[in-house]
């Protein structure tokens, strides 16, 4: 990773860390303890993606005052994709997910030959999308120019 890399911080506010932490762990997950504590976990997705997940207080801490902190278990605001190397990997971090306690296939499941998706819930609602995508079809190739 260059210095010129963008680095996104994802905050989701979890009602217990203690119990996300070892959710997040069980999909590949690895927490930073330099930036975590009591009530805070920081989470290494990959090399440029990481979570903060904060419990409900420290979450307010940084969220404007005049907003409310969303139910993720009934309503959504947005929802996160996460790109895998395979199909396989698509399957195999969905299966996770639900053994650590998610929900598995919230949404729709997509196959479309070159594009894969699935999806689960975390613990607190929060819904990841995974997605595989041929990479030809990734760099804009239609299935006849290959």
């Amino acid at each position: 990773m260059s210095s010129t890399d963008k680095v996104i911080y994802l905050n989701l506010p979890v009602k217990s860390v203690s119990a996300a932490i070892p959710f997040y762990e069980a999909i590949g997950g690895v927490q930073n303890h330099t930036f975590s504590d009591a009530t805070t976990a920081a989470m290494r997705i990959s090399p440029t993606i990481n979570l903060m997940l904060l419990e409900h207080d420290r979450f307010r801490s940084f969220a404007p005052p005049s907003k409310t902190i969303a139910d993720a278990k009934s309503s959504i605001q947005m929802l996160i994709c996460i790109t895998m190397n395979s199909r396989d990997e698509v399957d195999a971090i969905v299966q996770k997910a639900e053994e650590a306690g998610g929900k598995m296939d919230p949404s729709p499941s997509q196959d479309l030959g070159q594009m894969y998706s699935r999806s689960f819930e975390d613990l607190d609602g929060h819904v990841w999308e995974t997605l595989w995508m041929d990479p030809s079809f990734a760099e804009g190739k239609a299935p006849e120019d290959q």
